[in-house]
Order: C-alpha cells, then sequence, then structure tokens
C-alpha cells in the first residue's frame, strides 16, 4: 500500500468514526509495511489535509461541478490530497500531484471517478492555484487559516484580532515536542549527556524540547528516564505544587502525563491517585506510571462526577476536564470539526466535575480547574460560576514563580508565550 493511499483510509476513518488523528495514524503506521520515508510522507498528507480542510474545500467548491456533499468520500478526500499537494508541497511537483491521484482512483476502487479528479486539479493547476477567497473579510480570513467563521469570530470577540491571527497561524505550523525528565530514573545532566543534541532546555527546569523521530526506539525512552508532555501541561501540573507525603487526587487523569508530572516532583512519598471514566484510559495512566517506575500512584476507573467518600480530605485536588482542545488545535486539528452546539454543552459538565472535586479538598487544601482550550466560557466562565457558589474557596496565584498572567489565579496560557500549547488554568484554597 502506498503512503498516499494509507492516507485517504485514515482521511475516511476520521471522518467516520471521529476518531482523534494522532491515535488513528499511530496505530495505522505500526501495522503498516512503508519504509520511513514513506511514513513520513503519509503523517504529513493526512495532517495537512485535516488541518487545511476549510482551505482545500474552499478551492474544490470552487473547481467541482457537484456539491461537495454530494461527492462520494474517497473521491472528495483523494482531491484534498491533491489540493493539499498543489499547494503546500514544494517538494512534491505539480504533475506528480495530479497525476498519482488519479492512480489513486484506481487503487482506491473508484476508477469512475478518475477524468473528474483529473480535471478539477488540472483546472485548479491551469489557474496557478489560487485559492478562491470569499469577498467578505471574516469568510476569507476563516478561508486563509482553515478554521470554522463561528469560532473565527468567537476568538476575535474574546481576544482581538492580532491575537486571534497569531494563534490560528501556530495552529497551522509542525507542533513542537516537549519531554519531562523523570527524576526517578535519572539526572538532567544524565539525560542531557545521552541525548546530546536531540534535546533543547527549556526555560522550565527538567523540561526539553526534543527533534527526534520514533522516541518507542530510544533507550532511554523504553527505561522510563523521559515522556512526552507539552509544556502548558507540566505548567499546570507543577502549579498544584503536590509536596512530599501529600495525598492528591486527578480526576481525569488519562493519559497520564500530568499524574506522573505531580508524583515524581513528591519523590516517591505520599499518594497520587489517578481516576478516569473510560477503561481504555485508565490502560493509558497504569502504562506510563509503570514504565516511568513510580510508586506512589494509585490508579483506578472512576467518575469524576461522583462523589467517593473513601478519597475525602485531599490536600490536593486537580481537575484537569474534557474540554473542546482549542487549545491543541496543531496537535489534534479536527476539534475544529466539532459543532458549536456540542461544545455548548460542555461547561455544564465541567463546572459539575469542578464541584465535585470541591468535596475531596480538606480545610486549607488546594482545588485547580484546568483545560487545553482557549474558550472563556470552559476557563473563566466555569471558574467564576464555581466561585459565586461556593464562598468557602478563595482564589490565589497559579504560579507565581513562572511570573507573567501565571500570577493571576485565572491563567490563559498561549503558544506565544511558551511556545506550548494553549491552555487554562484556576486555581482555588479551600478556608479554614
Amino acid at each position: 500500500m502506498s503512503a498516499r493511499k494509507l492516507a485517504v483510509q485514515l482521511l475516511n476513518r476520521t471522518e467516520q468514526e471521529q476518531s482523534y488523528s494522532n491515535l488513528l495514524l499511530d496505530s495505522a503506521l505500526s501495522q503498516s509495511q512503508l519504509d520511513e520515508r514513506d511514513k513520513r510522507l503519509c503523517a504529513s498528507l493526512y495532517y495537512g489535509v485535516i488541518e487545511r480542510r476549510i482551505t482545500l474545500d474552499a478551492v474544490l467548491s470552487h473547481y467541482s461541478k457537484q456539491p461537495l456533499r454530494k461527492l462520494d468520500s474517497t473521491v472528495r478526500n483523494i482531491l484534498r490530497l491533491g489540493i493539499y499537494q498543489l499547494l503546500y508541497c514544494d517538494q512534491i511537483p505539480s504533475r506528480a500531484a495530479v497525476s498519482e491521484s488519479v492512480k489513486l482512483t484506481r487503487s482506491c476502487r473508484k476508477a469512475s471517478a478518475s477524468g473528474f479528479v483529473n480535471a478539477v486539479l488540472r483546472g485548479f493547476l491551469r489557474d496557478d492555484c489560487k485559492i478562491p477567497y470569499p469577498k467578505d473579510p471574516k469568510a476569507a480570513m476563516a478561508v486563509e487559516y482553515a478554521v470554522p467563521q463561528w469560532l473565527l469570530e468567537k476568538l476575535v470577540d474574546a481576544y482581538g484580532m492580532d491575537t486571534t491571527k497569531a494563534f490560528l497561524a501556530d495552529a497551522l505550523q509542525p507542533a513542537p515536542r516537549f519531554i519531562r525528565q523523570n527524576p526517578a530514573a535519572c539526572t538532567c545532566a544524565e539525560l542531557e549527556q545521552a541525548l546530546g543534541d536531540a534535546i533543547r532546555p527549556t526555560n522550565l527546569t527538567g523540561a526539553y524540547e526534543l527533534h527526534a523521530g520514533d522516541i518507542r526506539k530510544l533507550p532511554e525512552f523504553r527505561k522510563g528516564w523521559f515522556y512526552v508532555q507539552d509544556l502548558s501541561s507540566q505548567i499546570c501540573a507543577l502549579a498544584l505544587g503536590a509536596a512530599s507525603g501529600e495525598t492528591v487526587l486527578d480526576l481525569c487523569a488519562a493519559p497520564g502525563g500530568k499524574t506522573c508530572t505531580i508524583a515524581a516532583g513528591m519523590e516517591q512519598t505520599g499518594c497520587v491517585h489517578a481516576f478516569d471514566l473510560a477503561e481504555h484510559r485508565v490502560k493509558l495512566i497504569q502504562d506510563n506510571v509503570k514504565r516511568l517506575r513510580l510508586r506512589n500512584v494509585q490508579v483506578a476507573q472512576g467518575d469524576a462526577t461522583r462523589f467517593q467518600e473513601a478519597y475525602a480530605g485531599a490536600d490536593r485536588v486537580l481537575c484537569d476536564v474534557p474540554c473542546s482542545g482549542i487549545g491543541v488545535l496543531r496537535h489534534k486539528p479536527e476539534v475544529k470539526e466539532k459543532s458549536p452546539e456540542a461544545l455548548a454543552e460542555l461547561p455544564a459538565l465541567q463546572l459539575a466535575i469542578l464541584e465535585n472535586g470541591a468535596r475531596y479538598v480538606k480545610a486549607g487544601g488546594i482545588l485547580q480547574y484546568s483545560t487545553c482550550t482557549i474558550l472563556k466560557e470552559e476557563n473563566e466562565g466555569v471558574a467564576e460560576a464555581f466561585l459565586q457558589a461556593h464562598p468557602e474557596f478563595e482564589p490565589v496565584p497559579v504560579y507565581p514563580a513562572l511570573g507573567g498572567v501565571l500570577e493571576q489565579p485565572m491563567a490563559t496560557i498561549l503558544p506565544e508565550m511558551f511556545g506550548s500549547d494553549g491552555f487554562f488554568v484556576a486555581k482555588f484554597r479551600k478556608k479554614g
């Protein structure tokens, strides 16, 4: 199977199953017989089409005589793949982008569409691959940044035009890969010596930017010397401030990055109780904890909205709640496809989890709320609603040691600040 054919199959599955792109791709590539070069091509085309889908469909709508919704899904994705190569893949000759797309119609058993695919792509090519932007400025901006117009307008209302443009432009760039050193397995010096030029230190102690291929092949990864975790997620976990000997609850813990950062900072003492609703996600936490050899973590399946009396009296509780994921567009571009109606249901669930988390906190203890979105109704909206209903909690600075917005009790982290994903953290102390 070719890299392009696998990319088309994955695009079809992404639409049908509404699965996360990174999970689908990792599974498919691990089972494929493609060499490393073709694996990179497949990943680049697959992610690229998802990221730029709105831009690609604007082109396709202009050059196709048939409405997009009436096109066969495989043919539609073959065309998206072809247009993407013509627009964004300078290393692929235009004639190859067209001819390989026509070949795909045959290998994907859609040979009857070969003439149609050829005509659409050659028509676009004849017009020098110029994107047909709408006349309305915001509609044109939505096409340029490949984002739904409703989301664009929401971001502009919340952050202004310049910040929104910077955020959306960043979302279309390759995401840096950050890792965190595991103090239970090695020192920073040992990790730096072992990985050499493959890592670059950040301003956050123990955090590095990694430049490597398949990390699973690195001996240091297999030995548990480090784990992958975005900087904003590391900041969130460190901000909780867990100390040696404390009891910590992580109510929505999968895949376990924050759990591991919290536990590692407690020097193998105390206990971090990590929960997640889905059984297969609980296993992800267990696998991470086992590889990192963390002895102070207990993992169990649990509903974050339901109180369990046995865990009351915790020193610190983290509620990293399910969210729209708008802050991680560069990792999971398919979250742009979620409907605004579905997202409107999230704040009620988020508040329910936060209120349940509050029941576990002892007097003087810390409750922390976080999301990987930058939408204010899921962030400040939920945090402020919680404070109004719970005067027994007071806001406290998120992570004053890092300064800036983190000196505030509610902090929105944007990519421009640390090079990290978009994130939100709010921190409260229970009076007493």
